[in-house]
């Protein structure tokens, strides 16, 4: 009866079910597309397994271009931001230009796959931003120039857009790291040696924060080589990426094309498990050639080359994001703008009023859909840190871990196995689908961003609150969670940024009834409208933008009158 008084019981209670919303559709899920890849789908005919799905999937003619673009792409994009995103923590760490990025990073990740994507197009398409900058020089007659971008056949402008998303992401999980490492007590040491700034953080900190990176940069590694809505926009079509192909023989009038579809799914994993296996054994090869280097005594000697660098990779990732947002608002109000000019000819709001009622819906949606999922991934959060808080670990506590799963799970290769598992439960192409299916990728990164804040929480000030006989259920309401505030918001930020940017869940689970701003965006820029792409790529951005400036500003003005005593 006292657990129960305390809260004790219920929150015993949140681990299980928080991996039970997520295990059974994940499960249910791989199941539902394993077994159609083995011919197994009584609905469609197929009630013997065979491996008749695997032979229509290699006999397909798209299938070599498709993987050979799917491994260039995400493996490039997953290296180059790791490179980048280590290069300028090493080379400007302790800087003030560091502190800065640092509070720079929340509106790089607030903004969408697709919206980022959409921009970054408008900057290096023939007739793109940067091309009508370098029109004197690659198009002296005034013509957009011939060059297959974005769509080139190796789906290098894909890596690139996916790393100006990618970076910023692995940049937060190093300074997360950071915060847990004696870092600067490890450079200061290193400086006494005399190890150059760059060297000590290469030598010093990295060998010891890079445990903490391997799961963000798996995730990265399975997003780059299974993503749909930037491939969309940024890779080649004919044929597209392996994740994409593999869409469009989902969405195929003919039905016995999700035998092969279900059976590329199943190849998608193996892509990506093979793929996060070669990056383990890289990583066992660069640890062992690199221990010579780390103990031959070398102190560096790159000092100011080394802090420009990074200086002008973090300079052009935020010049690169921040002209992508501005290309974006410039088409949707463009009128007129012809090639070479810099900028419209003329101005208008037709973009936006001539289809307003196009817009409110998909607002509407993408605004529920993130509310709900990013509040539902709250509590649950919530309540499995503070049961540990109270209970310490216990056995379904210690697989927490499992949530990350869809994280590093392709997402087409359960999505259309879990719309099985939907329609058992009568809840199909509903809002509800929705929602759970958000709910999958929203809650990793809200445990992930609120799980060190949370588990950081001074003790004491709980050890006080029970001295003054407050009970559990008021010093949570009225200590821990005004002291958590901001990082609650930011986690809930986090969390409505991750829900608008999804496409496939919602197409999936919605089952084509739900029209976000990302499938609307999506659709404009597959239909050639930059203007009306412009409009929906810019409210995409927008929308995130807006909560998470809400979630920094929140907290000081709630806070507003209570300050500290004046120092005498």
């Amino acid at each position: 009866m006292r657990g129960l008084r305390t809260g004790g019981g219920w929150l015993r209670l949140m681990p299980g079910l928080t991996l039970a919303l997520f295990l059974l559709p994940v499960l249910a899920g791989l199941l539902g597309t394993l077994l159609p890849a083995f011919g197994y789908l009584p609905e469609l005919g197929g009630r013997t397994f065979s491996l008749a799905p695997w032979r229509m999937l290699f006999a397909a003619p798209e299938l070599p271009a498709a993987l050979a673009t799917t491994l260039v792409s995400g493996l490039v994009a997953t290296l180059a931001s790791f490179v980048i995103a280590v290069v300028i923590a090493a080379t400007l760490h302790g800087t003030r230009f560091f502190a800065w990025l640092r509070r720079m990073l929340a509106p790089l990740l607030a903004m969408p796959h697709a919206a980022l994507a959409l921009g970054f197009a408008f900057l290096i398409g023939p007739s793109g931003w940067l091309m009508r900058v370098l029109a004197p020089i690659v198009a002296p007659d005034n013509l957009p120039p011939d060059l297959h971008l974005p769509g080139d056949r190796w789906g290098l402008a894909l890596a690139a857009g996916m790393m100006l998303k990618e970076t910023p992401f692995l940049l937060l999980a190093i300074v997360g790291g950071l915060g847990q490492l004696p870092a600067d007590a490890s450079l200061a040491s290193a400086r006494m040696l005399g190890y150059r700034p760059t060297a000590a953080w290469l030598k010093v900190v990295l060998p010891q924060l890079y445990r903490q990176l391997r799961l963000p940069i798996y995730a990265v590694l399975a997003f780059s080589l299974s993503v749909v809505d930037m491939a969309l926009i940024l890779g080649p079509s004919t044929p597209p990426p392996l994740a994409p192909l593999l869409l469009r023989w989902f969405n195929d009038a003919d039905l016995q094309t999700i035998f092969p579809a279900t059976a590329g799914a199943a190849l998608q994993i193996l892509l990506v498990a093979a793929a996060i296996l070669s990056w383990w054994l890289g990583e066992c090869l660069v640890a062992r050639l690199a221990r010579r280097w780390l103990a031959d005594g070398g102190r560096g000697h790159l000092g100011l080359g080394a802090r420009r660098l990074g200086g002008a990779a973090a300079s052009l990732l935020l010049a690169f994001a921040t002209a992508a947002i501005l290309a974006l608002a410039l088409w949707s109000f463009a009128a007129h703008w012809r090639f070479p000019a810099l900028l419209p000819d003329g101005w208008t709001l037709q973009n936006w009023t001539r289809h307003g009622s196009g817009i409110e819906r998909p607002l509407v949606t993408s605004l529920f859909l993130g509310l709900a999922s990013s509040a539902i991934a709250l509590l649950l959060t919530l309540g499995c840190l503070e049961n540990e808080r109270r209970h310490g670990l216990h056995p379904t506590g210690r697989i927490l871990w499992l949530i990350y799963l869809p994280l590093l799970t392709p997402q087409i290769s359960f999505l259309f196995g879990a719309e099985t598992l939907f329609t058992w439960l009568g809840i199909e192409a509903g809002g509800l689908a929705v929602v759970w299916s958000h709910l999958l990728f929203v809650l990793p990164y809200v445990f992930l961003m609120l799980a060190d804040p949370y588990r950081a929480l001074d003790e004491r000030y709980i050890r006080a609150g029970l001295c003054l006989g407050a009970g559990r259920g008021r010093l949570f309401g009225a200590v821990m969670l005004p002291l958590l505030l901001r990082p609650i918001l930011i986690a809930a930020a986090v969390g409505f940024a991750v829900s608008v940017a999804l496409y496939l869940p919602t197409l999936f689970a919605g089952a084509g009834r739900f029209d976000s701003l990302t499938i609307e965006a999506v659709a404009a820029s597959a239909n050639g409208d930059r203007r009306l792409a412009g409009v929906f790529g810019l409210l995409q951005a927008a929308l995130p933008l807006g909560v998470f400036l809400l979630a920094i500003l929140l907290p000081g003005f709630i806070f507003r009158h209570r300050r500290g005593m004046a120092p005498r």
